[in-house]
């Protein structure tokens, strides 16, 4: 730890920002309370002002916010195109010949499109999709790997006006066709395999399991990676012959502010995914203005934000925001150990990244993997270091600021989710860092720490996380579903209550604890304690089930299941892996319990309601709390 940078006070370790990070940042500490400050008391002055300076509209609107409790819009009646914002208009400006993406993978290949290049190849593709049939407010889904293919089609579906909904292509087949259904995909996006870890997964076996019967699927447009040989199926196309099928010349149409731009389904506590929906024009403003002063991103700059697209980080911080902004993204497909644990470092070393943005999860990984492998590579041009997906610990956090930053960085936390579209809270770069703090509320965010009846709890203590008004980029509503979507403005009426535990400090920086409810963050990525239980329960052998999330020093939380056997089942090590097995086939590998307890009963309330915080207060050894509404 550099005694030089720290500060000790109240909250904690202190680290200010470095010189000449605070000398060239967007926002000043001074800037940043004036116009938050503003954002809040008039949220339209403050976001209808960005939008005329930061986006091009087609027609402007005849009003920044319209919000008749619990439901919103922004920017009503105005006509624009996220597509125009992120590429033509870049093209039109004489920026065509920069590089928009540069993507790498497990083998070292690397490929550079620039904006010229991306704007043909999404023109093409729009056109060849309204040729297939294709129109507004359809909806197409994906499962394909981080690739400057599906890069493509996402877009080309975001000019027309169909809703893309993107499927993390590790799901199993049964999560990928529920997805499916829900959203009545027309067409899906797949590709015909990915590597990870040096071996080649087929992801057609599971696309075509998926789809199989499934009445709402017209088409799978498939890419055929190189090396692979694929024998297509009826109604399956070609993606590269289709893309060359459309014409270079396209319009980008002029869509509502209020479109629907894309849903992505989020776990939630019922077991049932949430089809999260987020529209055009509030979505872009929001998303090109976090990247831009969250990150502090300039013309010159080379970005890598390390997630999927799968996940809503990737189509905030990959997609929409960076490419508003036309700046120049590091994509790459595969592990970040392999083929060896220094292959990230390698990369920023060879792309001289300035702006590197992960999770908690992959810095506790190279944490484990010791120093010596960052240490062989030139790691200077970081001057940002980002952390998505989780709170970080604070040992991750200094682990993550020495041994990468070398102590001369910014390291900008930041809590979103998918329903926010973008940042929430953030450490902006020229402002002091607290190790394990999120830091500050956004632009036009009106966070506070709240007690159940929604005043403000006293500074450190613990609360309920909410915010009392509505950010341009929050979703719009649960597709199919309003009444979830209500929820999140009925739970504790007044405000949005996005489900968190969190604490607020003297200077009002915030420290975020976990779920309230009973949502796991396995890797950063949140899997509904439900979902799990009944594929649990799906197996022929298992009566009932309980989940509970473990601390793990890698992913966050690890899982463990609790569950009661069937009448004259015996257990064994091999029924053990098969109930293991079964889950991993029924949602991925990511919601595969790491261990299952076999008991005779779980501690129910008389209602029926399985206490999962008693099973996790005797596994970790704490305190029961009150256990009067139990049964037994």
């Amino acid at each position: 730890m550099a005694e030089s940078n720290q500060i000790l006070s109240q909250s904690g370790s202190v680290y200010p920002a470095p010189l000449h990070v605070v000398e060239r940042a967007w926002i000043s500490p001074e800037a940043y309370h004036e116009m938050h400050k503003r954002s809040v008391t008039d949220p339209e002055g403050f976001w209808g002002e960005l939008a005329e300076k930061e986006l091009e509209f087609f027609q402007k609107w005849d009003k920044v916010r319209e919000w008749n409790y619990p439901n919103y819009k922004w920017f009503l009646n105005a006509k624009m195109n996220i597509t125009h914002n992120c590429l033509d208009r870049h093209v039109r400006d004489g920026r065509g010949d920069k590089i928009a993406f540069i993507y790498n993978n497990e083998k070292n290949e690397e490929e550079k499109i620039s904006y010229a290049q991306l704007l043909t190849r999404v023109k093409k593709m729009a056109n060849a999709l309204q040729n297939l049939g294709l129109q507004k407010g359809d909806r197409v889904a994906f499962y394909m790997p981080l690739t400057l293919e599906q890069i493509v089609a996402i877009l080309a579906c975001a000019r027309i006006g169909v809703v893309h909904t993107i499927i993390f292509a590790g799901f199993s087949a049964n999560a990928l066709r529920m997805r499916c259904e829900i959203a009545e995909a027309k067409v899906v996006f797949a590709s015909t395999s990915t590597s990870r870890r040096g071996n080649d997964i087929d992801l057609m076996h599971v696309v075509n399991e998926a789809v199989e019967g499934l009445k709402c699927v017209q088409n799978v447009i498939v890419h055929v990676r190189k090396g692979d040989s694929y024998s297509f199926k009826s109604g399956q196309l070609d993606y590269q012959t289709l893309l060359e099928s459309g014409s270079e010349n396209h319009e980008a149409p002029a869509l509502d502010a209020e479109d629907p731009l894309f849903i992505l389904y989020t776990s939630g506590t019922t077991g049932k995914p949430k089809g999260v929906l987020h529209t055009q024009a509030g979505y872009n403003l929001f998303t090109h203005f976090s990247t831009r002063v969250s990150f502090d991103l300039h013309e010159e700059d080379i970005f890598w934000c390390t997630a999927d697209t799968g996940w809503i980080t990737g189509h905030s911080y990959i997609v929409y925001g960076p490419l508003s902004l036309g700046v120049t993204s590091v994509i790459v497909e595969g592990a970040p150990t392999f083929p060896n644990p220094g292959s990230w470092w390698a990369l920023v070393e060879k792309y001289k990244v300035n702006v590197f943005y992960t999770a908690p999860t992959a810095v506790r990984l190279f944490m484990k993997l010791g120093a010596e492998w960052p240490n062989k590579y030139d790691l200077s041009s970081l001057r940002i270091l980002g952390s998505v997906g989780e709170p970080i610990n604070p040992e991750a956090w200094e682990w993550y600021y020495e041994a990468i930053g070398r102590k001369n960085v910014a390291v900008v936390d930041t809590w979103w989710q998918t329903e926010t579209g973008g940042h929430m809270i953030v450490t902006m770069p020229s402002m002091d860092q607290k190790p394990g703090k999120a830091g500050l509320p956004f632009f036009g965010v009106d966070a506070d720490v709240v007690d159940r009846q929604g005043n403000p709890v006293a500074p450190n203590a613990v609360g309920f996380l909410v915010v009392r008004q509505p950010w341009p980029s929050a979703l719009r509503t649960c597709y199919g579903e309003p009444e979830r979507f209500n929820n999140y403005w009925m739970e504790m009426k007044g405000f949005y209550y996005p489900g968190d535990f969190a604490t607020k400090d003297e200077d009002g920086y915030i420290t975020i604890l976990g779920r309230a409810d009973d949502v796991l963050n396995v890797s950063g990525h949140r899997i509904g304690t439900a979902e799990v239980e009944s594929a649990l329960v799906a197996h022929e052998s298992i009566a009932e089930a309980a989940v509970i999330g473990k601390p793990h020093p890698i992913k966050g939380e690890s899982i463990k299941a609790f569950v009661i056997a069937m009448n004259g089942v015996q257990v064994t090590d091999q029924l053990i892996q098969e109930v293991k097995d079964s889950v991993a086939k029924e949602l991925g590998k990511l919601a595969q319990p790491d261990e299952i307890e076999f008991v005779e009963g779980l501690p129910k309330t008389r209602s029926g309601k399985i206490m999962r915080r008693v099973l996790k207060a005797k596994e970790m050894g704490t305190e029961l709390g009150d256990t009067s509404t139990l049964e037994d």
